[in-house]
């Protein structure tokens, strides 16, 4: 039975969350202050952690960057700032997703699912993947593009195949922030990408003509 670390410090939202968490057949652990959730860490076992940003004494940022010391268990953060900077701020110190509040259990749910199957899958490999910080989502992601070189991806599509779940599940900005993030290690001028480029108002493509 998978084992989710929950830290959250709203009371409205512990309770509906825990509930639908242990409905998917998950077993859930709660912390509602960064030094509960240190002292939880470091005595238990998870299979996913999910992280409130703001915390009563404390960053969910911060809980981060301590478990990546450590583990890489995947990590969802829950957020009420949907700025781009803040996004990308979450994923470069080793977050593997995020969701903004307010929003809908449905998708709570299918963003959980999909970060355990990816975890399951990308665990099953016999060799560990290190090459210039790209995470198991941006391999993932680069694998898709060169797999289909030269063929012009719509958001839709590359969503669908890299989250393995709904893409009307998956906010706007993130694909965008994922694409961001890979650019800026393999691309020599990230500014103006030669390999994933931007074909406008259709979507992006892995170009090997340059």
């Amino acid at each position: 039975m998978k084992h989710i670390f929950l830290v959250e410090d709203d009371l409205s939202l512990i309770g509906g969350l825990s509930f639908a968490i242990k409905k998917q057949g998950y077993e859930v652990d709660i912390a509602q202050t960064y030094l509960e959730a240190e002292a939880k860490w470091i005595n238990g076992k998870y299979d996913l952690v999910i992280l409130d940003v703001s915390l009563p004494d404390g960053s969910g940022y911060d809980l981060c960057k301590k478990i990546r010391e450590t583990s890489k268990v995947p990590i969802m953060f829950l957020t009420a700032a949907d700025e781009e900077t803040n996004i990308i701020m979450g994923l470069d110190i080793g977050g593997d997703d995020y969701i903004t509040k307010p929003f809908k259990l449905a998708v709570f749910l299918s963003r959980i699912n999909a970060l355990l199957r990816r975890s399951d899958n990308f665990n099953q490999a016999d060799t560990e993947l290190d090459s210039n910080g790209i995470t198991a989502s941006e391999y993932k992601l680069l694998c898709f593009f060169i797999e289909n070189a030269n063929i012009v991806l719509s958001p839709e599509k590359i969503l669908s195949k890299l989250w393995d779940c709904d893409e009307n599940y998956i906010d706007s900005n993130t694909l965008t922030v994922y694409i961001r993030r890979l650019r800026t290690k393999i691309e020599d001028n990230p500014g103006q990408p030669k390999k994933i480029v931007t074909v406008r108002r259709m979507g992006y493509k892995w170009n090997t003509t340059d």
